[in-house]
């Protein structure tokens, strides 16, 4: 080992010691205050029964008798509920909004540009107060907004049908993406046509069957039905859950849009004359040529929106939606464990986080190994 790197070394040490050093002198300082003013320390109030009154709840709860740790785990999951198919829906749309930026329509093109400089410039939480707004104002069920066939919106929620069994459908495509991604990384790259196929799909395929036939699920849809003045059955997605869903969409996908146009313009005008020379239409050169191109560039910026989605939803304490922050926040205020408390949501945003970067990233380089 040479000389600058013992220097290099030991500078690495040094810094390590003194961040360790900082730390401690932290916890020690903060345990004696806590100590000093008689405040519990410790997660064990997580154990303890929980009196907070949950509107929208994944799983099974009950206020002062469920725990605190329950309580905490139902925010992270209404979080979940809304960026996990916030990503998705703000991909999908933002993409459209980018392509008709590029439209040769010209109407089309300057509507959809003065939606990304509208929704860019105004504060996400003034669009999340207008849309709550919105949704208060709405007619009640009996004149309910009829979108779709069994798809109601009214001023108590959007009422959807709902597949009973999704959750072990969800279990077993979890299983296939997991074992998808497992294969990817062990099949080499070169190894392509039925049998490459065969190896990456094969064992996920496999394993997703063996965990439908282990759970044994009974799949029914179930539609809602107006009884009275109020929808029974289906699933109801409450006012709040709708307002924040949407303006996060919204918000998100002028971004989107933007990163989107910005990659389709990085590809050079030869790629469209060549699909054109080799007799595609405009739709199969942008859907065969141009657009497996920008992803390529797309992706390392879309890590970055579907970040400030997840994180943006903190937001939604505002419109009393009781996500991860909301919950939260209501357990400081009942146990004075503010330490723990924030702790806990700080470590569930950076594991959510890092858990989206390293999947994307995953994806990203897998791509970048396909096609060299």
């Amino acid at each position: 080992m040479g000389r600058r790197q013992l220097i290099a070394w030991g500078w690495q040490i040094l810094v390590c010691a003194g961040a360790a050093a900082l730390a401690f002198l932290f916890i020690h300082d903060a345990e004696e205050n806590l100590a000093t003013r008689h405040i519990a320390t410790g997660f064990h109030f997580l154990t303890q029964t929980a009196p907070i009154p949950i509107g929208e709840t994944p799983i099974a709860y009950t206020p002062s008798v469920s725990t605190y740790g329950r309580a905490f785990l139902i925010g992270v999951l209404n979080t979940l509920k809304v960026a996990i198919p916030g990503c998705v829906v703000a991909t999908l749309w933002g993409t459209l909004v980018g392509l008709a930026r590029l439209s040769r329509i010209t109407l089309l093109a300057r509507l959809a540009a003065a939606y990304v400089q509208g929704l860019r410039n105004i504060p996400l939480l003034l669009q999340l107060f207008f849309w709550y707004g919105l949704a208060q104002v709405l007619p009640p069920p009996r004149q309910a907004f009829r979108l779709l066939p069994g798809v109601f919106l009214s001023n108590r929620g959007l009422v959807v049908p709902v597949l009973e069994g999704a959750g072990t459908l969800l279990v077993a495509l979890l299983v296939l993406a997991a074992a998808r991604l497992a294969a990817a990384r062990l099949v080499p790259v070169n190894q392509r046509g039925a049998r490459g196929a065969a190896l990456r799909w094969g064992p996920g395929l496999v394993l997703a069957l063996l965990a439908l036939f282990a759970l044994h699920p009974s799949f029914h849809l179930e539609a809602p039905q107006l009884r009275g003045f109020n929808f029974q059955g289906g699933m109801v997605l409450s006012p709040e859950y709708v307002a924040l869903f949407t303006g996060l969409v919204l918000y998100t996908a002028s971004y989107v849009a933007e990163i989107v146009r910005g990659g389709l313009l990085a590809i050079p005008r030869g790629q469209w004359e060549a699909g054109r020379a080799l007799g595609f239409s405009e739709g199969e050169v942008l859907r065969l040529v141009i657009l497996p191109q920008t992803l390529r560039i797309v992706i390392p910026p879309m890590i970055s929106q579907y970040l400030n989605l997840v994180k943006n939803s903190s937001l939604a304490v505002a419109i009393g939606y009781q996500d991860l922050a909301s919950i939260t926040e209501t357990i400081l205020n009942q146990t004075g464990q503010a330490i723990e408390a924030i702790a806990l949501m700080m470590a569930v945003y950076l594991g959510i986080s890092l858990s989206v970067s390293f999947a994307l990233n995953l994806f990203d380089a897998r791509l970048k190994r396909e096609r060299g």
